[in-house]
């Protein structure tokens, strides 16, 4: 079955960097549309960005445009989410994706000095 398995989530301080990364099993990888989605406390589903099969294709949400970026290792089965520039409203449980409809269990990131 499919499986998405976050990781890398933590705290960090406004400024600073971190890498989320996904784990994937249970279908071809490789083939599959992916992304990341957030939800900070108390708000809804944010949509950050996704990447097309290939790695070449990547599209951002205006907000992390710049700042953050989405990368997959089709080899690994793995997708990456390099954050920069973190500032405390990016703080949520960062949730990866297959765009069909397929959900990882969230990894917190809390941004905060």
């Amino acid at each position: 079955q499919v499986q998405l398995v976050e990781s890398g989530g933590g705290l960090v301080q406004p400024g600073g960097s971190l890498r989320v990364s996904c784990s994937a099993s249970g279908f071809t990888f490789s083939s599959a549309y992916m992304g990341w989605v957030r939800q900070a406390p108390g708000k809804g589903l944010e949509w950050i960005s996704h990447i097309h099969p290939g790695g070449g294709t990547t599209d951002y949400a205006d907000d992390v445009k710049g700042r953050f970026t989405i990368s997959r290792d089709n080899a690994k089965n793995t997708l990456f989410l390099q954050m920069n520039s973190l500032k405390p409203e990016d703080t949520a449980l960062y949730f990866c994706i297959r765009t069909d409809g397929y959900w990882g269990q969230g990894t917190q990131v809390t941004v905060s000095s």
